[in-house]
């Protein structure tokens, strides 16, 4: 009797270890599903502020260059837009970083409405894919050309339309139509990541005006390799001219480009293709909420106001 008395206290106290090693990893268990519950609600609490912090930049940065730019005549460089703006406190950080789409060529008025080149944009594109920093294919433009256009005709010297694109894989067919965003040229034929890495900070897809043939571009903000583009007879020389000039004394109308040197007889035939003034900015603000962040990239046109593109990731 005694051993089996002693075989029950042994069983029972096995049983009661196992049963208390059961219930330590079920009350663990429970600790760690709280401890990930709630860590996933802090950063979804976390990433959702983030979110509204980053549009809550974009929107007031937009505010800002209406505001600050409604009775100008010129924007520069020198401007407070050009300058990021950084806001940091307690609760998470915000930077805005402000930069104008109109110091760039309109790709998309490479093709008139008939189908035909538009000459100023075309001989600006070539110059600017020749010059020492680019050194582009000169076939990439008939290309988007045929990616603009409205038919199914390839063009001479590297153009492609539907039936190329068809034969790919995966299939998809030419736009006919404008680019929507830059991203769309990793979609032509001949673009290859480094051809676009190089050309996207000098050209966009938006209209400083609706509705317009010919996008002007701004002689304040345009980089060097944009002013070199403008005409045959602006070489590098006179580019920095250009851009020391405007350092010191933003130019106030196109007229005021012939006080450059040289630059008499070009500025005239520039007249109805530059401006001093930039009618399209990009707005990228990055917030940031503990170990969360977001960020919106927005382009906007501020006269008639509109958002042309928003992206948040």
């Amino acid at each position: 009797m005694t051993g089996r008395l002693n075989n029950d206290s042994g069983f029972a106290l096995i049983l009661t270890l196992v049963v208390t090693a059961l219930m330590v990893a079920v009350v663990v268990e429970m600790i760690h599903q709280v401890y990930v519950d709630t860590s996933l609600s802090r950063g979804f609490r976390d990433g959702q502020q983030a979110s509204i912090l980053a549009e809550s930049g974009a929107t007031g940065g937009a505010k800002l260059l209406q505001m600050g730019l409604s009775d100008r005549s010129y924007t520069a460089l020198s401007d407070r837009w050009a300058t990021p703006i950084k806001l940091n406190d307690e609760a998470g950080s915000l930077e805005i970083t402000i930069s104008e789409e109109s110091g760039k060529i309109n790709i998309n008025s490479l093709v008139q409405p008939n189908g035909e080149y538009e000459p100023f944009t075309l001989t600006a594109l070539q110059r600017l894919g020749t010059s020492s920093n680019l050194k582009l294919p000169g076939d990439i433009w008939s290309a988007i050309a045929d990616w603009i256009d409205g038919d199914d005709q390839p063009r001479s010297g590297g153009g492609a339309e539907s039936p190329y694109y068809r034969t790919l894989k995966p299939a998809y067919s030419a736009r006919n139509g404008k680019l929507k965003t830059i991203t769309e040229l990793s979609f032509v034929k001949g673009f290859t990541p480094e051809i676009f890495s190089k050309l996207s900070p000098y050209v966009t897809t938006f209209s400083d005006m609706p509705g317009s043939p010919l996008s002007t571009i701004n002689i304040n903000t345009a980089p060097k390799e944009i002013l070199i583009a403008l005409d045959k007879g602006i070489d590098d020389r006179m580019a920095e001219l250009i851009m020391e000039n405007r350092r010191i004394q933003p130019f106030k109308s196109p007229g005021e480009l012939s006080r450059i040197p040289g630059m008499e007889t070009i500025t005239t035939g520039l007249v109805g293709k530059i401006s001093v003034k930039g009618n399209l900015f990009r707005i990228t603000s990055v917030a940031r909420v503990k170990d969360s962040g977001r960020s919106v990239e927005a382009i906007v046109r501020l006269s008639p106001y509109a958002v042309l593109s928003w992206q948040e990731y």
